[in-house]
């Protein structure tokens, strides 16, 4: 449903145990491979080089397809480096002490937990920043809160589709998730409106700097 309605990254991971559905999906959906952006994740067990290089395989066998766009270590563990819930300072070591630098770093991301310092260094440092759980896994009343629900109300939008057009308009990569068409549609439909600085900066005041989650 979500290919169809226009989405083109899919997120998944060996430890969420749908990597064959995922790739059935990719292919009923009659579109080119390479017109849909996959990421996978390699699960702690696997941080070896030779059992990473086994897991990789396995996740392809599983897409039944020839490459995946982005691989990411799921998290950090132990003295093995990943590039998903980095802070700034493992991931700082993390490129100082190898050749290639991470592309991408996934971390928690929402209107309670902004990670503005996070975001301010992965730019000066040439890194993406994508958000996971961008609605706080609806946590503190997030699909309540009367800023959102203002803001989402002056534009005819939900508070959804108003926490994904911020995280955007920060230059923020989100994967908005939901098993529910109209939401999908509803998550999709971000750019027929801008939040004005206002706006933006009232969603800044609500950031507690800490997880919920």
């Amino acid at each position: 449903q979500a290919l169809e309605v226009g989405y083109r990254m899919i997120d998944t991971a060996a430890s969420y145990f749908n990597e064959r559905e995922v790739g059935e999906a990719i292919r009923e959906s009659g579109l080119p491979r390479e017109s849909v952006f996959v990421t996978s994740k390699l699960w702690v067990q696997d941080y070896e080089y030779d059992d990473a290089l086994r897991g990789f395989d396995r996740s392809l066998s599983e897409l039944g397809l020839h490459y995946i766009d982005l691989y990411l270590l799921h998290k950090p563990y132990g003295n093995y480096y990943g590039v998903t819930s980095f802070s700034n300072e493992r991931l700082q070591d993390l490129f100082l002490h190898n050749e290639i630098k991470p592309a991408v770093n996934q971390i928690e991301t929402h209107p309670f937990q902004q990670q503005q310092d996070a975001n301010a260094f992965l730019k000066a440092e040439g890194i993406v920043h994508e958000a996971w759980s961008p609605f706080a896994e609806g946590q503190k009343g997030v699909f309540v809160n009367p800023v959102l629900k203002d803001i989402a109300a002056a534009h005819g939008k939900s508070v959804a589709a108003v926490i994904l057009r911020w995280l955007n308009q920060r230059g923020v990569i989100v994967i908005p998730k939901s098993v529910r068409e109209d939401r999908i549609r509803e998550n999709f439909n971000i750019f027929d409106f801008r939040l004005t600085d206002a706006e933006m900066a009232a969603i800044a005041a609500l950031d507690e700097k800490k997880s919920p989650i």
